[in-house]
């Protein structure tokens, strides 16, 4: 799918995506990029890389690697003006809650909470110091949705990101930084068909098989269908664009019609 962006939407931007080589952060740094931002992220491994963008190799589900992302932000781009955290997922098993071992929760909270906090933490500063500065979180839909089977840490770690972003949002307001959320539903990625394998070894069956738990554990897509990485990102994109500037410490939700209730 392609999203016609305006190629000065951004001009003069500096824009961070953690966790963009891939899904939805790929989509993510693409959209801001057809909008004319100047762009870096991070990954472990950095594969196909798009032209034009700043790439830095680190895991930034460690200390280590959000000060080493958030350094070269700096000395780069010599500042950053819109901060996207994307960077999230989940390797856990399925299996329900006695599955989970300790360090199956301590990588989940790193990889979908804490990476957005250090990041936060290294990156606002110089927001606050121009008055000025916009931050997107993307959460979850399993933050109030979450599958017992397989997605009881991710959702914790979610729906502890969540309230993050609303405290810190009535925190920076006032100061010139906005700070607001995006919980997608079902987005179809990568990682979405590595996920289904992982319910298809557990429980066994087929890839569709797979699919329709999921599904009837969602209770179903309302439009038939789960979100493009594109459409996600292009929601990233108004909300850290000049035309959203009295959004601030607000959720969207993304999800197809997904969660039935206000």
């Amino acid at each position: 799918m392609s999203i016609k962006a305006d190629p000065t939407e951004f001009a003069g931007k500096r824009v961070l995506v953690s966790g963009g080589t891939k899904g939805l952060g790929r989509a993510t740094v693409e959209r801001f990029l057809a909008g004319g931002a100047r762009i870096i992220t991070a990954a472990r491994a950095i594969k196909d890389p798009i032209e034009g963008v700043e790439y830095v190799q680190a895991d930034l589900t460690t200390p280590e690697g959000g000060e080493t992302l958030a350094k070269a932000a700096l000395e780069r781009l010599g500042g950053i003006d819109i901060l996207a955290h994307v960077v999230g997922g989940s390797a856990s098993p399925a299996g329900g809650f006695v599955a989970l071992t300790d360090e199956h929760w301590l990588a989940e909270l790193n990889l979908n909470l804490l990476a957005t906090v250090r990041l936060d933490r290294l990156l606002i500063p110089q927001m606050l110091a121009r008055g000025a500065g916009v931050v997107v979180h993307v959460t979850s839909i399993q933050s109030v949705l979450p599958l017992p089977e397989s997605t009881t840490g991710y959702a914790a770690a979610k729906a502890a990101l969540r309230t993050y972003s609303k405290s810190i949002s009535k925190e920076l307001g006032p100061k010139g930084v906005r700070v607001n959320t995006i919980s997608p539903g079902w987005i179809m990625t990568e990682a979405t068909g590595d996920f289904l394998e992982m319910l298809r070894a557990a429980n066994g069956g087929t890839i569709e098989d797979a699919r329709q738990s999921v599904l009837d554990a969602l209770g179903g897509i309302s439009i038939g269908r789960g979100a493009e990485p594109e459409e996600v990102a292009d929601l990233i994109a108004y909300l850290a664009a000049d035309r959203a500037a009295a959004i601030h410490g607000a959720e969207f939700v993304i999800d197809g019609g997904t969660i039935r209730t206000i």
